[in-house]
């Protein structure tokens, strides 16, 4: 229910669906669903297809006609398109902000989220760029100086663009998308997986997730390793998910040990990761790591390697030192780590306790909180 004090928020993402296998998508869900528990007016803009399935609650979605592009898409066949169509796209925006009467529209990234677009607001309405990671220079340098206020998922991301902007940067973590209808495993369940549960790793297709360096190192693991991959909306190139999908399947048929799936919806995700002994994230680089943070919401520990923003997830639960492991021991540590945490019955009870109340710090309607108090 709205109330006098609330807001209307437009979030623009031009690749957004539900289900949606990329942590943008899903953050920008939860934000979204959690303005809407604090009384707010969220409306998602977006110009990828959407689904007949229902949607968030209290949240709304309008469609951006963008022409020229197709899903996947690599960035810079959508900044020409997002050039060419500048003057089009800003109006669509200026209509939204009419109907609904939005104040503040958050462009959730400098390129896909369209905070490049030239365009004028009127000039009641905040605009606020959000920085997932650090633009690439082509975007940066227009997004960065047309925002009102620009919010980032982590200190990395802050320290990152101290040298790119003089404008205020506020940190505002993601938040967790809930499933309500979740509970914990029980102690006699989470004791079953750990004494013959999988490892699992969830990662959408890029080569910064380092799962096909996890496969090559399989051979040998004593546990089943399940992974699950998943295209994007978006490509480093054209067609480089699709190579590095035929990768990693071409690794995982040399290992009887590994089982790969394809993508998971998102009412399955926190399901899954519940359901794992440990879940490994096996990347290069996180500018936030939400796939951690959805692990441990749901208690299960997390295996990682000691890079981005990994460490400040879950080093306050005070368990780093045996969930992390620097990034160039390689997947050996990674997994040497988790069978010494899955050997010891007492650390691993400790520790999915104390990872389940870190996340706890992450709901909806609490970032929904620190963004509002950011961009005032």
């Amino acid at each position: 229910m709205t109330t006098p004090a609330s807001r209307g928020v437009l979030l623009v993402l031009a690749s957004w669906t539900p289900d949606a296998p990329a942590g943008i998508e899903r953050a920008t869900a939860a934000l979204a669903l959690g303005l809407a528990q604090a009384g707010h007016r969220p409306v998602i803009a977006t110009a990828a297809p959407q689904p007949a399935a229902p949607g968030l609650p209290g949240v709304k979605v309008e469609h951006l006609r963008l022409t020229g592009i197709s899903f996947p898409c690599d960035d810079e066949t959508l900044r020409r398109a997002v050039t060419w169509q500048d003057n089009a796209l800003g109006q669509q925006i200026r209509d939204l902000i009419i109907r609904h009467r939005a104040d503040t529209v958050l462009f959730t990234d400098a390129l896909w989220g369209l905070g490049r677009l030239r365009g004028d607001l009127p000039g009641y309405v905040r605009r606020v760029l959000a920085a997932h990671v650090q633009p690439a220079t082509l975007d940066a340098g227009p997004a960065l100086a047309r925002a009102h206020h620009v919010i980032v998922p982590s200190a990395v991301v802050r320290d990152q663009l101290a040298v790119s902007t003089a404008a205020a940067v506020s940190v505002v973590p993601n938040a967790l998308l809930p499933d309500p209808a979740l509970g914990l495993p029980s102690p006699e369940r989470r004791e079953e997986l750990r004494v013959a549960g999988p490892v699992r790793v969830l990662a959408r297709l890029g080569a910064e997730k380092g799962v096909a360096e996890v496969l090559e190192a399989a051979a040998g693991w004593d546990r089943p390793l399940e992974i699950a991959l998943a295209s994007a909306g978006f490509e480093d190139t054209a067609g480089s998910q699709a190579a590095l999908l035929a990768r990693c399947q071409e690794l995982a048929a040399w290992q009887p040990n590994v089982q790969l799936r394809g993508a998971l919806a998102w009412n399955k995700v926190l399901p899954w990761l519940a359901d794992a002994a440990v879940v490994i994230v096996p990347s290069h680089r996180e500018t936030f790591g939400l796939v951690a943070l959805e692990a441990m919401s749901v208690g299960t520990p997390v295996v990682a390697y000691q890079v981005g923003n990994l460490p400040a997830l879950i080093e306050p639960t005070g368990h780093g030192d045996h969930l992390l492991v620097p990034r160039d021991a390689g997947p050996a540590a990674l997994h040497k780590a988790a069978q010494t945490l899955l050997d010891d019955d007492i650390l691993y009870g400790a520790t999915t306790q104390t990872v389940y109340r870190r996340a706890q710090e992450f709901t909806p309607h609490r970032i929904a909180h620190l963004f509002m108090e950011a961009i005032s």
